[in-house]
């Protein structure tokens, strides 16, 4: 555990310098019963000349993850580093053409595809369908959706699903799908509560993984 405390005091600081010139930076930690989680995520439309939001939004997501099986040589921290920006047309309701770049552990990727997304107050929409750019490309289907109803004046029930699903085109590649639950409580820029990440990977036969506890958010 040492060790996998020394990464995580390491990444939070890489992926905190990373974002902080941006405002209402939420970040996550995930302390689940296999994995310790950083988690970076958020929207932000771009300013126009008269400081109004533009057309163009942009997606940024950071995200490190500690397993306490660590060693040397297995079970190693897994790093992904996501940006994309759309452009977001009134005419188009809410879809918009949308770039997508990516650095992971498969080394980086660039995406194109569509993308729809509401954000509310208390209600946030997000997807998009992508396809990397290259000969038999895989298909990314992405689903955010967050729900964070009044329960009292100063409290509000936070609860979020999320879906990555990789699809290949390549039949000697593997599908991927993971789905990422949150339900707790919001305290003005603070959230709190269960957590639960799931994974499943394979083609025919799948091998499936958790990771499962709590998280604690905060929008800085």
């Amino acid at each position: 555990m040492g060790t996998s405390k020394k990464y995580i005091r390491l990444l939070a600081a890489m992926l905190l310098l990373r974002s902080m010139a941006f405002a209402q930076i939420p970040v996550e930690i995930l302390a689940g019963d296999n994995k310790a989680v950083l988690d970076i995520m958020f929207f932000k439309y771009f300013k126009n000349k008269s400081k109004s939001n533009s057309k163009f939004l942009f997606f940024n997501r950071n995200r490190a993850s500690v397993d306490y099986k660590m060693t040397s040589s297995t079970n190693l921290p897994q790093f992904g580093f996501t940006e994309a920006i759309s452009y977001n047309h009134e005419k188009l309701l809410g879809f918009a053409p949308v770039i997508v770049g990516q650095i992971l552990g498969s080394g980086f990727h660039t995406k194109a595809g569509f993308q729809f997304a509401k954000i509310r107050k208390e209600m946030t929409l997000f997807a998009w369908l992508v396809s990397e750019t290259k000969r038999q490309p895989t298909l990314d289907l992405f689903f955010l959706g967050r729900y964070t109803p009044k329960l009292s004046d100063k409290i509000n029930l936070f609860s979020q699903l999320e879906l990555v699903n990789a699809i290949p085109s390549n039949n000697q590649k593997s599908f991927s799908f993971t789905q990422r639950i949150r339900l707790g409580l919001k305290i003005s820029e603070l959230q709190f509560g269960l957590a639960s990440d799931f994974s499943e990977i394979g083609r025919i036969n799948f091998t499936s993984t958790s990771n499962i506890g709590a998280f604690i958010r905060y929008e800085y």
